[in-house]
């Protein structure tokens, strides 16, 4: 029957009965927009990330750029990203008329690497924003460190690490603002788009209310041109739903990882595959479990995967650096070596938390096969 690379269904359905009530409970009260579900929800959620502010907003692509705006980013700014990631990221910062900055990632974690930083400086530079790809936290005490040096911004993109942590801080928790995607693969995910902003700056917090909501306070009243980044009440009480059951859910990811991890090592051990791990002092959530498979097999790896049944995806086929939209920056093929390396050799596979060892093992027998072992 095959492996799909997310059941949804396995997750939704045991919840089944306590989510109608949740859906039931909005549609009887009418109260659609920023109902109390909503409040709820970002409480929650504030406590979960270890943050005193939280915001829930209409997706993460929104909450990108209402971190953007809420810190003052704009036409002449310089911010300092990854290319290897979802296109939001950058897309977000040229959406506000500032010039995304890509500089390389760590061939280990797939993350900004922060020794490439301070060379990407220039007086333009307003903002770093990292990435913490897959579900594990980039580098940040570094990059902190040099933020603060330098007076700059640092925005969290933690759009798949909900729950990751880096020395025990949790992802969110650590910049001016932490940005999160509930889209529905995520590890927390709501029945459609939806996000949330999380900072520790009360001021900030109280600006970026306002700009969710057209800037408006009171009602019709605006001190700034903000936009409609509400999160809706249908969503918070999926959400809120959702939450109590995240840390068990990554407890199952990471088993999953753990086992792909002792299956896969032959493999790996042989230069077959390259595995990924949770580096030193970061807790892991595995959004996505990404192997690199070196040598240009990943594409024929991957159609043998398909022709089995196995779900699989490339994150991400093109790093940013190289889209067409982003020609104008100068970038050309060979800038950032580790970022293109890792566009042609990643694949990943199956981890969601509902999936069985024996689902599992076909996963592992499939891809043997497919590297002829």
């Amino acid at each position: 029957m095959g492996v799909p690379l997310l059941d949804l269904a396995a997750q939704n359905g045991p919840l089944r009965a306590d989510l109608d009530a949740a859906i039931k409970a909005v549609l009887d009260s009418g109260k659609f927009i920023l109902g109390p579900q909503v409040g709820r929800f970002e409480a929650a959620c504030a406590a979960y990330c270890g943050v005193p502010h939280a915001l829930g907003v209409s997706s993460g692509t929104d909450a990108l750029l209402l971190a953007l705006m809420g810190l003052g980013v704009g036409p002449g700014d310089e911010v300092i990203t990854s290319p290897f990631t979802f296109f939001a990221t950058g897309g977000c910062i040229a959406r506000v008329g500032a010039t995304p900055v890509f500089v390389d990632i760590e061939p280990t974690t797939f993350n900004l690497d922060p020794a490439a930083i301070e060379a990407a400086l220039t007086p333009r530079t307003r903002a770093v924003m990292p990435v913490h790809l897959f579900g594990q936290c980039a580098d940040m005490q570094p990059l902190l460190q040099l933020a603060s040096a330098r007076g700059l911004a640092v925005i969290e993109d933690a759009a798949q690490a909900i729950g990751a942590e880096h020395r025990g801080r949790r992802a969110g928790s650590m910049g001016q603002v932490g940005c999160f995607s509930f889209f529905p693969s995520k590890n927390l995910g709501a029945f459609g788009d939806a996000g949330l902003v999380t900072t520790t700056d009360p001021a900030l917090f109280a600006r970026m209310k306002k700009l969710r909501n057209h800037g408006a306070e009171p009602k019709y009243f605006h001190a700034l041109v903000g936009g409609n980044f509400r999160l809706d009440t249908l969503q918070a009480a999926v959400l809120e739903v959702k939450l109590p059951l995240l840390d068990g859910w990554t407890a199952g990811r990471q088993r999953n990882a753990a086992l792909y991890r002792e299956r896969l090592a032959s493999l790996e051990a042989r230069g077959l595959v390259t595995l990924p791990y949770g580096a030193p002092g970061r807790r892991h959530i595995w959004n996505q479990f990404t192997l690199r498979l070196p040598g240009g097999r990943r594409d024929a790896v991957r159609a043998a995967l398909t022709e089995r049944g196995i779900g699989n995806e490339i994150y991400y086929p093109r790093p940013l650096h190289l889209q067409e939209c982003f020609a104008h920056l100068g970038y050309r093929p060979g800038s950032l070596p580790e970022s293109e390396r890792a566009a042609a050799e990643a694949l990943s596979i199956p981890i969601y938390p509902e999936l069985t060892v024996a689902q599992l093992d076909d996963v592992v027998a499939a891809l043997a096969a497919a590297l002829g072992a």
